[in-house]
């Protein structure tokens, strides 16, 4: 159990160093590139409003594809792109309504779902981001958005990754003091044969001694029952001669 323990520790704490990483690359990312993440051409986006509700809606994450060919697009595509919204330069993702074309170049008219009026500016090719690729993830927008904070940032890849160390220091401690005790081991074996040795030999020593001193013991009690004995002779002997006078 305590194996299996482990294990599940293990692999924990690596998925927790794998997702710190991976939010590191976007928050990085973000920051490097005007505030949208690129990774190899696809980026998650944050949906900042409800203009397109009810297909996609605030709070929710979106994954925007680069075009390569921008006659690829067509009418209902989703696109996100740069617009000009009361003198700020911002990023919007609508649907494409009409595709304007003029001299071997393009445009197109967007509007977002939710609105009843097509958008203001027509969208050109040097503005257009990418294409939403269809994939929705809903309310991990407004996560992502935390984590481009610095407490977001804290809380969410730094503690992280200091607890990974924190796990992984502790497991090397822990190793060592468990291979310590493994060579302390034989040690303290050794030192318990040797005291087991001479409790033995001691033993011997006395049982051997008890014998000795029970032999002795045994010839004196002979020596003393034969003198008794021939004593006891020498009176039968002594009364016998008595008797004949």
């Amino acid at each position: 159990m305590k194996k299996v323990l482990k294990i599940v520790l293990d692999v924990l704490a690596w998925i927790l160093l794998i997702i710190a990483f991976l939010i590191t690359v976007l928050v990085f990312a973000s920051a490097k590139n005007d505030g949208i993440p690129n990774l190899f051409g696809i980026m998650p986006m944050s949906v900042q409003s409800d203009s397109m509700s009810p297909t996609f809606d605030k709070g929710d994450m979106i994954i925007v594809k680069k075009i390569d060919d921008l006659y690829s697009l067509k009418k209902d595509d989703v696109i996100t792109f740069y617009t000009i919204v009361d003198g700020a330069r911002i990023i919007n993702t609508h649907r494409i309504v009409e595709i304007n074309e003029f001299d071997n170049s393009r445009s197109f008219v967007t509007r977002g779902d939710a609105n009843s009026v097509d958008d203001t500016l027509p969208v050109g090719a040097a503005d257009i981001i990418g294409k939403w690729s269809g994939t929705r993830f809903k309310g991990i927008g407004s996560f992502f958005d935390f984590l481009q904070t610095k407490k977001g940032f804290f809380i969410c890849v730094i503690i992280p990754i200091a607890l990974f160390f924190i796990f992984e220091l502790y497991k090397f401690i822990m190793t060592l003091l468990e291979a310590k005790k493994e060579n302390a081991a034989p040690e303290i074996d050794e030192e318990e044969i040797k005291r087991k040795a001479v409790e033995e030999y001691l033993a011997k020593q006395a049982a051997e001694k008890a014998a000795s001193e029970g032999a002795e013991a045994a010839a004196d009690a002979v020596d003393k029952a034969t003198d008794a004995a021939g004593e006891t002779v020498n009176e039968v002997e002594a009364s016998t001669d008595d008797s004949k006078n």
